[in-house]
C-alpha cells in the first residue's frame, strides 16, 4: 500500500510503545505483561476469569503469565469465597511493589505525551480511538455490508 493506513499506524506504534515499557520493565526484571497484569488485579483481589478480557488476552496466555507472577512472588492465588469455582488473584507485598513501579512507568509516559498535546488533540485522539474500536467491534457487520452490495 502506496499510503499510511490506520493499522498500520497503529502497529508501529504499539510496536515502539511495546518495546520502551518491556525495556522499562526489564529496569524492575519483569516484563510488559507482567506490568500491565499487576495494574489489572484489583487490591480486594479479582477474579482470574475477568483478567483475560480486561487485559485482551487468550486464556491459554494468561494461564502461562500469571504461573510465571506466582513463581516470582507478585500475585497468590485463593478460592472465591463467592463463587466456590472461581479464583481471585491477589497481588503479594511484591506485587504490590512492582505494580507501584509499573503505575509510575505509565505515568510518565502518559505525562510525557500530555505535555505535548493541547486538550483538543488530546480529545480528537481519544474520538479517533472510540471510532477504529466501534468499527472494529462491528466489522464483522459491515464486512458483510459490503459484500452484499
Amino acid at each position: 500500500m502506496k499510503h499510511k493506513t490506520f493499522e498500520s499506524a497503529l502497529r508501529s506504534t504499539w510496536q515502539l510503545v511495546s518495546k520502551m515499557y518491556n525495556k522499562e520493565a526489564l529496569k524492575f526484571e519483569s516484563t510488559m505483561a507482567m506490568g500491565f497484569a499487576l495494574l489489572s488485579i484489583d487490591a480486594e483481589g479479582t477474579p482470574s476469569t475477568n483478567l483475560g478480557p480486561k487485559m485482551g488476552m487468550e486464556p491459554t496466555s494468561l494461564s502461562r503469565l500469571l504461573n510465571a507472577m506466582e513463581d516470582r512472588g507478585l500475585i497468590s492465588r485463593t478460592k472465591n469465597p463467592k463463587d466456590g469455582r472461581g479464583v481471585l488473584i491477589h497481588l503479594t507485598p511484591s506485587g504490590k511493589v512492582h505494580r507501584e513501579n509499573s503505575k509510575a512507568v505509565v505515568l510518565d509516559f502518559n505525562g510525557k505525551i500530555d505535555l505535548q498535546l493541547t486538550q483538543e488533540q488530546v480529545q480528537h485522539f481519544f474520538e479517533v480511538i472510540e471510532c477504529i474500536r466501534k468499527t472494529t467491534l462491528n466489522f464483522e457487520h459491515f464486512n458483510k455490508e459490503i459484500t452484499q452490495n
